[in-house]
């Protein structure tokens, strides 16, 4: 398991991308976003558009854990954080919802390689949400990164790992 993680636009997806691309396919993607709005759809358009047909893409804006679960081959989860706030926002147990992504992503059969966004490198934010958003964020970070192979922080399009691939120590990507 591969944890990918960085600010707005650091090329997080992209690195995860080729990352998974790495093992054979067919690849499944899958992806938290939720197309509320044009802006939104015109996102998810751009992120389909760059992968090939050898992808299955599904959309789990809230069961994400029972996704993993039946997942097979090369799995790539995008995003963590949109997958939090959806949680947040459904009102769903949280704490069980965390846990049972732990379990589901320590029991995947294949690679998998998960993209988280990075919000605790700015302000304080100003309301209550978006401070426990902040909050549960680092938390589910801090929990899958314990228990993951491996670690990158995307900066400006670089990969900086974090926490070496323990069959690779000396690889950057």
């Amino acid at each position: 398991m591969t944890l990918v993680l960085g600010g707005a636009r650091s090329g997080k997806s992209s690195h995860a991308e080729r990352l998974i691309e790495s093992a054979p396919g067919p690849w499944t993607y899958l992806a938290t976003a939720q197309a509320w709005d044009d802006e939104m759809r015109e996102r998810i358009a751009i992120h389909r558009q760059r992968r090939s047909a050898d992808w299955i893409t599904r959309d789990v804006p809230i069961d994400l854990p029972q996704a993993v679960c039946e997942a097979h081959g090369p799995v790539l989860v995008d995003c963590l954080t949109l997958w939090l706030t959806n949680v947040m926002l459904a009102e769903v147990d949280l704490a069980a919802a965390v846990c049972a992504l732990s379990e589901a992503c320590a029991a995947a059969t294949g690679p998998l390689v998960l993209v988280g966004n990075e919000v605790g490198l700015g302000i304080v934010p100003d309301n209550a949400l978006a401070r426990r958003f902040r909050d549960e964020a680092g938390r589910l970070h801090q929990r899958l990164a314990a228990t993951a192979d491996r670690v990158v922080f995307m900066v400006a399009g670089l990969p900086m790992t974090v926490k070496p691939s323990p069959e690779n120590p000396g690889n950057p990507s």
